[in-house]
């Protein structure tokens, strides 16, 4: 028996386990993940290396068996903390699945009792069995094979549901490879050992495959995203998934609404390959600044943007860092009008802040999910932004007592706004 190629087996899954947690160490998905492939390098060194180079006790062999147990309750949690990660259709019931994936984990749990319980029955009916194939048919073989098949099966009943709940291609790649490998890795326990360790490192590979093809296509996303989403929203997403980090909640924020002066009449004067380039480089300079403030942008509506400072995530001084983002873009909105308008088609930026109490969360449906954010500051801040001049910031009162009442702001008379049942108090910012 070749222990050199056991022991490279063993420290290629120790290296991926590693690999996954320093790659996102914040997520638990990913720290179940890495678990799961420490665990199966340690069975191997310890059921396979350890056992073959020293004479281990018999009554010690049995404790051996629980890398392996919790290896398999380890990969399990995974899928199940993916499973969580996903956008649910209103009325399915996915505790099906769940409590499939729960009952896989007890099979391997089973496996590390039954082990400590009868380590003599485990080392000759069930190590041993690849070398005697007549011990594939005796009950001994059966008690610890049950739970592992039982969980395997339990683990792939958990990939197909949550295939079935069409995830993004990235993490779909990621589990297909889990589902191709498993097999491998379940062999791995009932094959002679010579074999066991090719067996078992094809479904390393497999999986490292999917695993690459993932965190590419995440890294990917990630970098479009950020261009649009602060870092702290990525995160959030990562390591809660959507259903935990999009929930509905109320809270008071600030929003901050910014829009092009006369762009409806340079667009019509203009070829529409120019206009795309002018929104394009518009929504680039927003996106920017916006996620520089760790806010997040809700909304792209033609020539307007509507900004969420203090959702999903918590922003201090939220009213404060609004008005400091509106003058950003104010900045950042001029100097692109300037690159852009033509004689006779004058463009300029306009921008109007709130803040209020808001209701924010997704909605939508299982194919399209939006976060949104329902309240009369998101209204308030349309409304004043589209009472804003060019090169005007406009605020309500209440970003004005949260800022602390800045003296750099300018009282303006109260103005009536659709929308809104009485005159609405409101500040400017002057350049």
């Amino acid at each position: 028996m070749d222990l050199n190629a056991d022991v490279l087996v063993s420290l290629v899954a120790l290296g991926m386990g590693i690999a996954f947690v320093s790659a996102d160490r914040n997520s638990p998905a990913s720290r179940a993940l890495a678990a799961g492939f420490a665990f199966i390098g340690l069975s191997i060194l310890l059921n396979v290396v350890v056992m073959a180079a020293w004479p281990v006790p018999q009554a010690w062999s049995g404790w051996f068996a629980w890398p392996e147990a919790l290896a398999i309750v380890c990969v399990l949690e995974w899928i199940l903390r993916v499973r969580r990660t996903l956008p649910v259709a209103p009325g399915v019931d996915t505790r099906a699945g769940d409590r499939a994936l729960r009952v896989g984990q007890l099979g391997g749990l089973f496996y590390g009792i039954a082990s400590v319980l009868e380590p003599e029955l485990r080392l000759q009916a069930f190590i041993r069995a690849g070398e005697l194939p007549r011990f594939y048919l005796t009950p001994g073989f059966w008690l610890f094979m049950g739970p592992v098949l039982l969980a395997m099966l339990a683990g792939l009943a958990g990939i197909l549901l949550l295939l079935n709940r069409r995830p993004d291609r990235a993490e779909a790649v990621r589990v297909v490879a889990m589902a191709l490998a498993t097999p491998m890795f379940v062999a791995g326990f009932v094959l002679p050992i010579d074999y066991a360790a090719l067996v078992v490192v094809i479904g390393e590979m497999i999986f490292l495959v999917g695993a690459v093809h993932y965190h590419v296509l995440q890294g990917q996303r990630g970098q479009f995203m950020s261009r649009f989403l602060s870092p702290q929203v990525a995160r959030l997403v990562s390591e809660r998934g959507l259903d935990q980090a999009m929930r509905e909640s109320s809270r008071e924020i600030s929003v901050v609404c910014c829009d092009l002066r006369g762009f409806t009449r340079y667009a019509a004067a203009h070829p529409s390959s120019q206009v795309l380039a002018v929104l394009r480089e518009y929504y680039d300079d927003v996106g920017c600044e916006a996620a520089s403030f760790g806010a997040t942008i809700k909304d792209f509506a033609g020539d307007g943007v509507l900004i969420l400072v203090g959702a999903p995530l918590p922003v201090a001084y939220h009213a404060a860092r609004a008005i400091e983002l509106a003058q950003r873009i104010r900045v950042v909105g001029a100097a692109l009008c300037g690159r852009w308008e033509r004689p006779g088609h004058r463009l300029g930026i306009g921008v109007g802040v709130a803040t209020g109490m808001v209701t924010v969360g997704i909605i939508g449906s299982a194919s399209r999910l939006e976060y949104t954010a329902v309240g009369s500051a998101v209204n308030l801040a349309s409304r004043l932004c589209e009472l804003a001049g060019d090169g005007e910031i406009l605020v309500d009162a209440r970003t004005a007592e949260l800022a602390g009442d800045p003296p750099l702001l300018q009282s303006r008379p109260p103005a009536a706004l659709k929308g809104f049942a009485g005159p609405v108090a409101h500040h400017a910012v002057p350049a």
